[in-house]
């Protein structure tokens, strides 16, 4: 049976096979094939298949040849519909319910279980939330094999049965106790720890307040992973990208064993992250670190999961079914009774509905605390700036941003953080302000920097010799943004004998020296200084506020106080100049106050019902296929009294190169639920997107739920 209690299918022989009549699986004195094997002769395989209707186990003989080595856990090939398919053997049972002979499995790849018991009901978790298929799941959450590395995998060590006490691999790692550290500066953050180093499982969301240094947010979180393996426990730590990963890396190590922690990103290639997945799954390490897929890691008795800065997208999976890393480790608390840390420099609406429902505690620093540790911000548009200055409204480097950066210089290093990478990544015209466009392919024209004068398209490269306003007719070109390579140009001329340090694109520095220079780098690529920054100015902030996005001050806001963090509190003359027109979100920085931006922007998004007040689920592609799926759904939802608020179909806005882009004929519609109706809804969403693909009654769509950049 399949884990809603209905009844698996299987697939039959060829014609004319008769099915066995025995207890229901193949009889194997009239099958001509392969001996099955005497104990548990039916192993029930998840196909490796994105089809919507195939997501689900199929029964298949396991020949004695194979009964070894077919354990529940192994990777395995099988025939199906004429083809050689992968799969997982989830289950080893007695009997199947298909009533037909079993094929065989056609081979056994690998006989070490990497899909545990866990890990499996962790995928059918997230594919249920998200209307997705397990297999899909399954392709993030255990890496690619790499076969030389298996001969060293623990002889009889069974990955989906508990190790006995004293076996080699599962005693705690060593921790010379747990102190409270930099906790002890938040309420309620000595009494997180104590609980996690007795056992517990506390859930808590945290916004540390400093970035550099030993008081910094990986040590942090370091701290909370020592107290998890205080207890005996193992822990999980997610942070979007490989930047912060070695950062926390390097901070985990200063507390446990090297041998204790296991490091998981693709970055790092096959071999690596192979090994160091079966570390954790032969329990010879404890603690998994790693990029968004680490989600999945199969670190035993699990008790602390942790997310680092979940607002960044970088810890959304870009491959069907667009899971968050997020809503994955708040899956696997649950599951594992588990504790849950939340951490950021600031807080998502997301976050901040779950503390305000009270799953989470907040732990918060005392007015008084963040006063002396954070550095003192200054606003160039207020009234008070206005006044000195009358141009400071449309400059872009106002004269107190000019000042700040020169006085900071005779202390330390200088951030400007600008929103655009390049040299000038966007013109308008001259005449009416209108983006110019590419004629081949309608992409942004721009200057690419290093003395070209020659304006060409950002996707398709091509050069626009004779360009021509669609609106106007204009001829003439201006700048419409200004990039990180012309800022650092123009700072280098207004600062001579300075360094000046750029890091943007694929040229991201991870950390810069104490010495005094301007470090120019685009938002979410500032380097860290040692000892801290003395300056930092957010440039740009209109440009990044006015984005046509939901999300677009949210956003922002983290940003900015992720840079801000980066620079020395205001008793060491620390100093932030953001250059942002008067807003809320400008007020939460001044006033420190992340919590307090996300209480506010959710309670618009309850007013408005719109997410994370609600879920939506969005169904993109053509016009037929999109209005039939939609209408099956409502259908569906009916008879239980469930009515969806839609949106659309609307025509989709194409964006981006033309080769990354659906058919121009392609409409979306929004579906709007209630996290009361959630449930129900995503099991009508995901059966019926399997029986349109059974039935090919319409063409392919995309059905993605909790998009954060459809709205």
């Amino acid at each position: 049976m399949v884990a809603d209690g209905s009844a698996k299918p299987s697939l039959d022989l060829q014609a004319g096979v008769q099915p066995s009549l025995l207890q229901g699986f193949p009889d194997r004195k009239q099958h001509a094939g392969p001996r099955f094997a005497d104990h548990l002769p039916v192993a029930r395989v998840l196909v490796e298949s994105s089809l919507p209707h195939l997501d689900r186990p199929f029964d298949y003989g396991v020949p004695s040849a194979l009964d070894k080595d077919a354990r529940p856990g192994a990777r395995v090939k099988v025939k199906f519909n004429g083809q050689d398919l992968s799969g997982f053997i989830t289950e080893r049972v007695a009997e199947s319910d298909a009533g037909h002979t079993l094929l065989p499995l056609a081979k056994v790849v690998s006989p070490v279980p990497v899909l545990t018991p866990d890990i499996r009901d962790l995928a059918t978790a997230v594919a249920a939330r998200y209307a997705g298929t397990v297999s899909d799941v399954l392709r993030v959450a255990v890496p690619p094999r790499v076969a030389r590395l298996e001969k060293d995998y623990p002889a009889g060590v069974d990955a989906a049965a508990p190790m006995e006490d004293g076996a080699a691999g599962t005693a705690a790692p060593s921790v010379t106790g747990v102190q409270s550290g930099a906790w002890g500066d938040y309420r309620n953050g000595p009494a997180f720890l104590r609980h996690l180093a007795e056992g517990g499982s506390p859930r808590a969301v945290l916004n540390p307040l400093r970035a550099y240094g030993p008081a910094a947010w990986p040590h942090v979180l370091a701290q909370a992973v020592a107290a998890a393996c205080a207890s005996g426990r193992g822990a999980l730590v997610v942070v979007p990208d490989n930047r912060d990963l070695d950062r926390l890396e390097e901070a985990v190590k200063k507390v446990l064993p090297d041998q204790a922690v296991a490091r998981l990103t693709a970055e790092d290639g096959p071999t690596p992250r192979y090994q160091n997945f079966l570390r954790l799954l032969a329990g010879t390490a404890r603690v998994a670190i790693g990029t968004r897929s680490a989600a999945y890691a199969p670190v035993k008795d699990l008790g602390l999961v942790v997310c680092w800065d979940d607002g960044d997208d970088l810890l959304i999976e870009q491959r069907a079914p667009y899971a968050h890393a997020r809503e994955v480790l708040l899956l696997r608390a649950e599951q594992a009774g588990a504790a849950c840390l939340l951490a950021g420099h600031t807080r998502s609406t997301e976050v901040h509905r779950l503390v305000e429902t009270g799953w989470a505690l907040s732990v918060e620093a005392g007015r008084n605390v963040v006063r002396g540790i954070v550095p003192r911000v200054v606003n160039t548009a207020d009234s008070f700036e206005q006044e000195r200055d009358p141009l400071a409204r449309i400059a872009r480097l106002p004269a107190a941003a000019w000042r700040a950066a020169k006085e900071g210089l005779e202390r330390g290093p200088v951030l400007v953080q600008v929103a655009r990478a390049g040299y000038v990544p966007s013109l308008v015209c001259e005449t009416c302000r209108e983006p110019a466009r590419c004629g081949a392919c309608q992409g942004p024209l721009a200057l690419p920097g290093g003395g070209s004068v020659l304006p060409q398209c950002r996707w398709c490269s091509t050069p626009a010799l004779e360009w021509g306003c669609s609106l106007c007719g204009g001829r003439k070109l201006r700048k419409g943004a200004t990039g990180v390579m012309r800022t650092a140009e123009e700072l280098g001329r207004g600062f001579p004998g300075k360094t000046v340090v750029t890091s943007s694109g694929d040229q991201v520095k991870a950390s810069v020296g104490p010495g005094k220079s301007l470090v120019v780098a685009t938002v979410g690529a500032e380097p860290v200084a040692e000892g801290g920054y003395a300056t930092a100015l957010l440039l740009d902030g209109d440009s990044l506020l006015r984005r046509e996005n939901l999300r677009a001050g949210e956003d922002t806001v983290r940003r900015w106080f992720n840079a801000a963090a980066l620079v020395r509190p205001a008793s060491d003359g620390g100093l932030v100049v953001v250059t942002a027109s008067e807003s809320s979100a400008v007020g939460a920085l001044l006033r420190w106050d992340p919590a307090g931006y996300a209480g506010r922007e959710l309670s618009l998004r309850v007013e408005l019902q719109l997410p994370p007040a609600v879920r939506i689920a969005s169904v993109t592609g053509p016009r037929a296929a999109v209005e039939h799926f939609t209408a099956a759904v409502a259908a569906q939802l009916h008879p239980a009294g469930i009515s969806l608020r839609t949106a659309g179909p609307a025509p989709v806005v194409l964006n981006g190169p033309p080769s990354t882009r659906r058919s121009g004929d392609d409409v979306r519609t929004l579906l709007f639920f209630p996290y009361a109706q959630a449930a129900a809804v995503t099991r009508v969403l995901r059966a019926t997107r399997a029986a349109t693909a059974a039935k090919r009654s319409a063409e392919p769509f995309q059905l993605r739920l909790d998009g954060v950049d459809v709205l």
